[in-house]
């Protein structure tokens, strides 16, 4: 499996990595993606946002289904892959693999963000910033399309701070919308099944 990651890292991920680098980085960016990246920090901005609708009658459906989706990811991905998978962070493989520097690495020669200590795959950032956009999209547009604006934002903050691998992103991209959609249904099925309650919260 490392080795595998290895040659995906070295073939794929590295390179996206390094010409987002050599590409995109700014002094603005370097201020603008470690404030978007905190909207991701823990999934605690979602699980608010969740929270907050939950004590909303009319969005309550919503916030639940977010709140099953988010703890489906943390349970399957931040719980059973990350350690399962334990991919090494970019710039850890770029460092200790292949002997490189951090001035080699990053144009700022350093992390823009505090060293993240637990492993690389999947971004739970990203996660949690998909399936709580996905239910969001499902149950209501209007709060949904730019709550699917910041999940990218914060999923290529991921790239751009140089914390995550590409392959990480997309994966979780697709994981964090299949939990969103599951999210979802779940929370109409519990909605559907307790008619008193749904009635409740359309009032």
């Amino acid at each position: 499996m490392q080795a595998l990651l290895g040659t995906l890292a070295e073939s794929f991920d590295l390179p996206i990595l390094d010409w987002i680098q050599t590409n995109l980085q700014s002094k603005f960016m370097d201020f603008l993606m470690p404030i978007i990246t905190l909207f991701g920090d823990a999934g605690i901005f979602w699980i608010a946002c969740a929270v907050a609708l939950l004590f909303i009658p009319k969005f309550r459906e919503i916030g639940l289904g977010m709140g099953l989706a988010l703890i489906m990811g943390l349970v399957v991905c931040n719980i059973t892959l990350k350690p399962l998978v334990a991919r090494m962070r970019p710039y850890d493989y770029q460092i200790d693999i292949l002997g490189k520097s951090w001035e080699d690495i990053l144009l700022a020669g350093k992390l823009l963000v505090e060293t993240p200590h637990d492993f690389s795959f999947p971004s739970g950032h990203t996660i949690a910033s998909f399936e709580a956009c996905t239910v969001l999209m499902l149950g209501n547009k209007k709060l949904g399309i730019p709550a699917v604006i910041l999940a990218i934002a914060i999923a290529f903050s991921r790239l751009y701070l140089y914390v995550h691998y590409p392959t990480d992103v997309i994966v979780s991209v697709i994981l964090g919308t299949i939990f969103g959609v599951l999210g979802y249904w779940l929370s109409k099925k519990i909605f559907k099944k307790l008619p008193d309650l749904k009635a409740k919260c359309q009032k």
